[in-house]
């Protein structure tokens, strides 16, 4: 996407929605930065219900830093983790240049950052309890999209030609499924781990490997996470490779 176009790929998107299944999205959550209010106000106008930040400048920081505490609200979260569940908030109507309604902000303490987040939403009719546990789910795929550019680096692209960069985000996926499918075996709360956690505790090892006829026998050494494995039956299993064809894994460890 080129920046001159960035403003108005929101309207294109919603009208991509529309052509396909008949209705205008219900809900877009978006960042603060990805297009304009009047194109806000468009989507108003379509109907739709969004939720996005507003950019924290220092005049509005300098203004809640000053707010009486007894002004802020404590509220209870469902959607993230229980160490940001319960942050307080402050909202309050506004109006921007550009959108022609008024829209509800709220400035958020206590999700982890060291500055308040400030959210925007035209929704009047639902709790701020819902509004922010709702924008909590977008956290989420923004944290999936960290790792695959920190563990897989996915915005490293090896090309700019369309069909290698779809070939690039495929492997992405497909690796950040074993590791997912990985973590999910051993349990024991790994599953909840990332992909880079899983990499340094349990496939950055040295192993001696050998091959014979019927069986590939690999020997790690001493490392603390060797049990979890043991335990869930990753000693002796049946593999197949394309070049090697069925042998028997033997995995022993120190």
């Amino acid at each position: 996407m080129r920046k001159q176009a960035k403003n108005d790929e929101i309207l294109r998107f919603a009208e991509y929605w529309n052509d396909h299944t008949g209705s205008w999205p219900r809900e877009l959550i978006f960042d603060s930065r990805l297009t304009t209010y009047t194109n806000r106000m468009k989507i108003n106008d379509l109907g739709i219900r969004f939720i996005t930040l507003r950019r924290r400048s220092r005049t509005l920081l300098e203004a809640l830093a000053v707010t009486p505490r007894e002004s802020w609200k404590t509220i209870t979260l469902t959607n993230v983790c229980r160490v940001y569940r319960r942050p307080r908030i402050l909202e309050e109507t506004v109006n921007f240049a550009g959108y022609h309604r008024p829209l509800r902000k709220f400035a958020i303490h206590g999700l982890g950052h060291d500055q308040p987040t400030l959210l925007i939403s035209n929704q009047f009719d639902e709790t701020p309890t819902k509004l922010i546990d709702r924008y909590a789910r977008r956290m989420v795929i923004e944290n999936a999209i960290a790792e695959a550019i920190d563990q897989f680096h996915m915005d490293a692209l090896s090309a700019t030609v369309p069909l290698k960069i779809e070939f690039d985000l495929q492997l992405t996926i497909l690796a950040a499924t074993l590791y997912r499918i990985f973590g999910n075996r051993i349990g024991n709360g790994l599953e909840k781990h990332t992909a880079k956690t899983l990499y340094r505790k349990f496939i950055q090892a040295v192993a001696t490997v050998e091959i014979s006829s019927d069986t590939i026998d690999v020997k790690f050494g001493r490392r603390a996470h060797n049990p979890d494995l043991k335990l869930n039956g990753f000693e002796d299993q049946d593999c197949r490779l394309p070049w090697l064809g069925k042998r028997k894994l033997k995995l022993t460890f120190g």
